[in-house]
C-alpha cells in the first residue's frame, strides 16, 4: 500500500531575513576573502613574472597585491567596528 503525503512548502515561514547590518558583515567577510586570494594570486604571477626576467610586470603585480592586503586592513576595521 502506498501513503503518499503532499504537504505545502511554506518555505517563506522558514526564511530568515537579515539586517542590513548582518548582510554587512557577511559581506564584509566575504571580500576579506575575496581579496586575499587575488593578493596570494597576483604575488604567485609576480614571481611567476621574475622568473622570465619580466621585472617591471613582477613588480607592479606585488604591488598589486600589498595593495589588496591594505584594502583589507580597511575592511577589517570597519568589520570591527559594526
Amino acid at each position: 500500500m502506498n501513503h503518499h503525503h503532499h504537504h505545502e512548502d511554506n518555505d517563506s515561514e522558514l526564511k530568515i531575513t537579515l539586517t542590513d547590518k548582518e548582510k554587512l558583515g557577511k559581506l564584509l567577510n566575504y571580500w576579506i576573502k575575496h581579496n586575499e586570494e587575488h593578493a596570494d594570486t597576483y604575488l604567485e604571477w609576480s614571481k611567476k613574472a621574475a622568473t622570465e626576467e619580466l621585472k617591471d610586470v613582477a613588480q607592479i603585480l606585488e604591488e598589486a597585491s600589498n595593495r589588496a592586503l591594505s584594502l583589507n586592513a580597511l575592511l577589517k576595521e570597519a568589520l570591527k567596528k559594526l
